[in-house]
């Protein structure tokens, strides 16, 4: 069983489907409402777990909703790092093609606290950062560096941590909106730079070499929520176990065509079907 150690954002999403979105100013009934834990780091464990092994979470949850939150997690192992608490997510989900909207606050007023235990991430066969949560992101980094362990970072777009963050990251999984070109983010020390890009294949470069693999088309999405936040735990995992790239990528690609094809409240359950 591998051990992931995820740390950043949990929010607590309250998700809707509807027909249509709706235009400025008008109204519309959903057809289902579910309320879930959310957040990269939170929806990678929830994978990670899923997929049979062992999820650390070390986010932030302090008082309510932190406590609904932590007990819809279940399957995961909790780490507090407090106070604060989960931002509340507002997911809207067209039913004819999983398309989401989102608003959220992220986590722009926590204050949590920086100490990480080194026996958290000693204990870990991979560190998963998503950059929320700043500080203590860059010491369980730190950490894993001395350690030997290898760190993912979720680098779905810019923030300031990730000037003292990148050198100290072995695999950068960057989104089509991040920030910075691969050659750049190589020159700040990531051996191995992968871009997803939606539907379009998957790209990646190390030491040189450079590689793309297909996403395959899935014909019956029904949510996208956070399926970004799935194939990253699901890669996680695939670093932990030695997967050479083109491998890994097409897996966690598989893991995440699983969450497109099933709606908030039973993607976790269908991935333990899944998985066998």
């Amino acid at each position: 069983m591998t051990t992931v150690l995820c740390v950043g954002l949990t929010t607590l999403d309250v998700t809707q489907q509807v027909a249509e979105f709706p235009l400025p100013g008008q109204k519309v009934q959903s057809s289902s409402v579910h309320t879930a834990p959310g957040g990269p780091a939170a929806n990678a464990a929830r994978a990670v777990a899923a997929l049979g092994h062992r999820a650390v979470l070390l986010t932030a949850l302090g008082d309510e909703p932190g406590g609904v939150a932590r007990g819809l997690l279940a399957g995961v192992e909790v780490h507090d790092l407090g106070p604060g608490g989960p931002a509340l997510s507002v997911v809207v989900v067209r039913e004819r093609d999983g398309e989401r909207t989102v608003v959220s606050r992220n986590a722009p007023a926590f204050r949590p606290l920086t100490t990480v235990d080194p026996a958290l991430v000693a204990g870990a066969d991979v560190v998963l950062l998503d950059g929320h949560l700043g500080p203590a992101a860059l010491e369980a980094a730190r950490l894993a560096r001395r350690a030997g362990v290898p760190v993912v970072l979720d680098a779905g777009s810019w923030k300031p941590v990730l000037d003292d963050l990148l050198p100290l990251v072995d695999v950068a999984a960057c989104s089509a909106s991040f920030a910075l070109p691969a050659p750049e983010v190589h020159a700040r020390g990531v051996p191995l730079v992968i871009r997803t890009d939606g539907a379009a294949p998957v790209t990646w470069s190390q030491g040189g070499t450079t590689g793309a693999e297909p996403v395959p088309p899935v014909p019956d999405v029904r949510d996208t929520n956070g399926a970004g936040d799935v194939w990253h735990g699901a890669l996680a995992v695939a670093v932990a176990r030695g997967l050479p790239v083109a491998e890994a990528v097409r897996w966690a690609n598989a893991v995440a065509a699983v969450r497109v094809r099933h709606a908030a409240w039973d993607w976790v359950e269908e991935l333990v079907r899944w998985r066998g």
